[in-house]
């Protein structure tokens, strides 16, 4: 029997998905939208009004994150959250879903699309990373010149909204230290090349992340979209979400069906080129 429901206003819940009570929360309505968070991140930190107002959007809280207490023994991967997000998606008997993903959980959802095509409508991406730290992010937005602890105030934000909501709130430094021990080495440009689903990369012109890289993977997949944010850094879908949102909800509500570009040959023409 299928848990979904596309009229479902707010719902909220634990999921037995692959060892893990996996926290959930849904608002909105209509076809669903999974909100994948950045590290750190848990359900409820963001909400999109301009979005619930046309999906069901989805939010998780990852093996370790907030209210999904950790498996010690089980490390942190990207792939194996990509399965358990993959396990949510099972348990509530959505069949297919269009994602958001912010940071590590634009990569996330890229797993999904690769691994799991068949359950991908779009891919909307946020200061995501596709390659290697060496060539996706800048060395000097990620510099600490003292080596930062769990308690360091850089880390602050993160820390406080973890402890509002985890089961365990003094577990936040073993979860810290799970977190620097992941490691991610990106994907390779044939697996970027073989991505079915139509994706946006968005970024920052002030992200970690380099303008560069996502130049680089918007070259590589191929029906893909970029979008750069003026005057923005990596957390803008925390403090000015208003920036962002439209991009993406015009990237999920257009048609399938695209009228080509204009090109000097081509010339401008209404409802022809564009």
């Amino acid at each position: 029997m299928s848990l979904w429901n596309n009229t479902t206003k707010e719902a909220h819940g634990y999921a037995p998905v692959n060892s893990l009570k996996m926290y959930y929360e849904i608002e909105g309505t209509g076809d669903p939208l999974v909100y994948i968070p950045a590290a750190f991140g848990v359900a409820g930190l963001n909400s999109f009004p301009a979005l619930i107002q046309i999906r069901s959007v989805i939010t998780v809280d990852l093996q370790g994150h907030g209210r999904t207490a950790d498996i010690q023994e089980r490390p942190f991967s990207l792939q194996q959250h990509a399965e358990d997000v993959v396990g949510l998606l099972k348990h509530l008997g959505i069949t297919k879903a269009d994602f958001l993903g912010e940071s590590y959980g634009g990569a996330i959802a890229t797993i999904i699309a690769l691994h799991h095509p068949e359950l991908v409508g779009r891919i909307a991406t946020y200061g995501a990373t596709f390659g290697p730290p060496q060539v996706a992010v800048d060395p000097e937005m990620l510099r600490f010149s003292v080596p930062p602890t769990p308690d360091s105030r850089c880390f602050q934000f993160q820390r406080e909204n973890y402890e509002k909501v985890a089961s365990d709130p003094g577990y936040w430094s073993t979860f810290m230290e799970k977190m620097s021990s992941m490691e991610w080495n990106g994907f390779s440009n044939e697996e970027l090349a073989s991505i079915q689903a139509p994706v946006l990369i968005v970024v920052g012109d002030h992200d970690f992340v380099r303008i560069e890289h996502a130049v680089e993977t918007f070259r590589a997949i191929p029906n893909v979209e970029l979008a750069v944010i003026p005057d923005a850094g990596h957390f803008v879908l925390h403090s000015e979400p208003n920036r962002v949102i439209p991009v993406v909800q015009h990237f999920l509500q257009k048609s399938a069906q695209k009228i080509p570009i204009a090109t000097a040959e081509r010339g401008y023409h209404p409802g022809e080129t564009r």
